[in-house]
């Protein structure tokens, strides 16, 4: 890694996490709290459930040491209304499958279609070193975990064409 070690990954989803959806919880008789309108970026107005959204969660989230990513089916809506609302940066967002196909591939598995591309971000595919006589008699004694490659040289990890 160069000599630096990378910041973990903090997958941010909107619906639910951020900003609280459904019927008011039972321990809230008035609902969901609603802050002013005024803290709304432009153009929010129209989401009458931002004003759900605490903004003091953004200072909060950009202390964590780590990454923040956008892993939400709102895409680049949350840069352009959460980022502003949460006082947070333009943040990288995750890019999901684009057919019912790719996201009903990996259902049979019992995978959640957000799964691969989650996986795939976390952790890219990582290649042994290239196998010599010496490697390749060691590497077959060493037990694997479930997903890692039988033979040295094969990627590990899931990767999708045209993925990231």
């Amino acid at each position: 890694m160069n000599g630096s070690a990378a910041r973990p990954l903090l997958f941010l989803d909107v619906d639910g996490p951020l900003l609280p959806f459904g019927g008011p919880p039972a321990h809230r008789a008035g609902g969901h709290p609603a802050y002013p309108a005024g803290h709304l970026p432009p153009g929010a107005g129209a989401n009458p459930l931002l004003s759900r959204v605490n903004p003091a969660l953004g200072p909060r989230l950009a202390a964590l040491p780590c990454e923040l990513v956008w892993a939400t089916t709102w895409m680049n809506g949350a840069n352009e209304y959460l980022a502003p609302l949460l006082g947070l940066p333009e943040l990288p967002v995750l890019s999901w499958p684009e057919s019912a196909a790719d996201e009903e591939r990996d259902m049979p598995a019992g995978l959640h279609w957000k799964t691969r591309p989650l996986v795939d971000r976390a952790a890219p595919p990582a290649v042994y070193p290239t196998p010599t006589p010496e490697r390749t008699s060691r590497a077959a004694d060493v037990p694997r975990p479930v997903g890692a490659p039988s033979q040295p040289g094969e990627p590990v990890g899931w990767r999708s064409s045209g993925s990231m």
